[in-house]
């Protein structure tokens, strides 16, 4: 697999930070049952995906942002594409909303807490071919 050259892209594809190319979730994201599974290493460059215990503790604030989000966006549209209605009507849609984005924001709340505090930066020497060197001397 050819690696992704942005971090940005590669964060968006839940790629490893070091090497953009491992996997950071072992199972699609609609297995409903273990869309939260992670693989303790990448398969690819061998990175830790958990630089300390309970660093994805964190995430929760992220994943509180995304859920921000969620209610404004459903708030909002609920108003101006059913004109008002009733109150029922908006938690309805704000938790549908909520409950079908759960799956990806958990997965992008870890990604970004991983991305922007693991201290990690990417790392083009780790896409050498399996077999090959992974140092390079400077």
């Amino acid at each position: 697999m050819k690696p992704i050259d942005s971090s940005t892209w590669a964060l968006l594809d839940l790629r490893c930070p070091r090497c953009h190319q491992g996997k950071l979730f072992s199972y699609p994201a609609y297995y409903l049952n273990k869309y939260t599974i992670m693989p303790e290493h990448c398969p690819v460059c061998d990175l830790a995906y958990e630089p300390e215990p309970g660093f994805y503790w964190g995430a929760m604030f992220v994943s509180y942002a995304f859920s921000v989000a969620c209610f404004i966006v459903g708030g909002v549209g609920t108003y101006y594409l059913l004109h008002d209605p009733s109150v029922w009507v908006y938690v309805l849609v704000v938790t549908g909303l909520v409950l079908l984005t759960a799956p990806a924001t958990f997965r992008y709340s870890r990604a970004i807490m991983l991305y922007l505090f693991g201290g990690v930066e990417y790392e083009p020497r780790y896409n050498a071919p399996r077999g090959a060197p992974k140092h390079v001397v400077k």
